[in-house]
């Protein structure tokens, strides 16, 4: 999480930071309307740039994610990135259209209007630019009202994941009406300065990804073709355990990553943890699903064995990768995924360090669990299984408790985000260091 407000503030700094080395908020004279004229510019600066950004980081790009500690992390700051240039733009349109209303409502008196400049004075692109202004400024508020309904869409998690991803798409569209607005009413004097340099390459790099999402090339050179080969349904947990044969170009996986699967191109790609070692002479890939939605609730009736998939990725870099002697791993729920991958690479290549796995449930499957016993006896990881019901629930005292050489672990956790921050809070106020706190923040939207 650090990263991602770090990163977060650097941007938001670099954009100030440039745009006031070319103006201020103490024009001269002081008053509304001057004020308003340079906010107007801010807000549009913040507001474009981290629209564009956003778009960058909507093509997954994968030589970035280990500085944001994986794809998870890097959709977390483009959803941040997405709500500071809503709030920036809802600024910016306040400003815009709410001194427009203030005006007629006799709340404000518009100074009068300074001498226009000469068109025949203006060199080529800027007379080009000024002509442009008043389709530009029509055009922006219009897709304002669109991105904002769009942008809460996005924010609601009961709306539907299938509409999401067909609508959220249409974000792209309403950047480049935003890159035009933009380009046009950006002020003219900026583009001589490093604010003026620093917007052009953002408005070039975003209108470049917004093609591609419109497109659908987002992840093109990542995906690989399969057939699912087995399917295994667990009723009593709701949980569905799918084996992929993939074709060639699979480039291998690290336990604890995971991929898109794309079964039915109406619903489109879902995020899913790999639950398998990789094996480049077998090429399978399993996927553990639980029913959460609409759409892994009818996975288990409607795939079937034989049917073809299509996967891309890998991602994420929930790889079990320090140095320390000893780990504690929990997963909880059908957070337990990316560690059944793991146990099974371990007891593949060796056991390293000294774990212990706990495995919090709701509900006890013998099946599942027995499952899970022989893949931590083959790897060499203490199991510690907790029902609910049973056994109570896991906290920070009773981890502690359980491995009392802590301070020497690293802790990976993969289940409910609150769960997961509950636990970190609880073992950093007894002196973990936040760095050896890894949590998979395993939510698209």
């Amino acid at each position: 999480m650090n990263r991602i407000k770090v990163s977060l503030a650097a941007i938001l700094a670099v954009l100030a930071a440039a745009w006031l080395l070319a103006d201020s908020l103490w024009p001269q004279p002081f008053g509304y309307f001057p004020l308003r004229t340079v906010f107007m510019q801010l807000s549009g600066v913040i507001a474009i740039g981290a629209m564009s950004v956003a778009m960058l980081l909507a093509l997954r790009p994968k030589w970035l994610e280990p500085h944001l500690d994986g794809l998870d992390k890097l959709y977390r700051l483009h959803k941040w990135l997405g709500i500071t240039a809503l709030v920036a733009s809802v600024l910016h349109w306040w400003m815009g259209q709410g001194t427009k209303w203030m005006v007629g409502w006799g709340w404000l008196v518009r100074p009068p209007r300074g001498p226009r400049p000469d068109p025949s004075q203006l060199g080529a692109i800027e007379g080009w630019l000024r002509s442009q202004r008043g389709l530009a400024e029509q055009l922006g508020e219009w897709a304002f009202y669109a991105a904002a309904l769009l942008m809460v869409l996005a924010l609601v998690k009961r709306f539907p994941y299938h509409l999401f991803r067909k609508t959220h798409k249409w974000l792209a569209v309403a950047y480049l009406v935003f890159a035009y607005h933009a380009l046009v009413l950006v002020k003219f004097t900026y583009w001589r300065q490093p604010v003026g340099w620093l917007v052009a390459a953002l408005l070039l790099g975003g209108t470049v990804a917004a093609v591609l999402v419109l497109a659908g090339r987002v992840g093109a050179g990542r995906k690989v073709a399969g057939v699912i080969d087995a399917l295994s349904y667990h009723p009593a947990l709701r949980v569905l355990e799918s084996r992929v044969a993939l074709q060639p170009g699979w480039p291998g996986h690290a336990a604890g990553q995971f991929a898109f699967a794309t079964s039915d191109p109406r619903e489109g790609a879902h995020p899913y943890t790999i639950a398998s070692a990789w094996d480049p002479q077998e090429r399978h890939i399993t996927f553990i699903t639980k029913a959460l939605g609409d759409h892994t609730g009818r996975l288990h009736e409607r795939l079937k064995v034989g049917m073809p998939v299509t996967v891309e990725g890998p991602y994420g870099c929930f790889d079990f990768e320090d140095a320390l002697p000893r780990q504690v791993w929990i997963g909880a729920g059908i957070g337990i995924t990316p560690f059944v991958a793991r146990m099974k690479q371990l007891a593949a290549q060796g056991q390293r360090v000294e774990i212990d796995l706990f495995h919090p449930t709701v509900v006890y499957e013998p099946a599942a669990i027995e499952k899970l016993q022989a893949d931590a006896r083959a790897a060499g990881v203490r199991l510690h299984v907790l029902v609910d019901q049973r056994d109570g629930r896991l906290d920070g005292e009773r981890l502690r408790a359980a491995v009392p050489e802590w301070r020497e672990a690293s802790m990976w956790f993969c289940g409910p985000p609150a769960f997961g921050q509950a636990l970190r809070k609880d073992l950093l106020a007894h002196g973990l260091p936040a760095r050896r706190f890894h949590q998979e923040l395993f939510q698209m939207r």
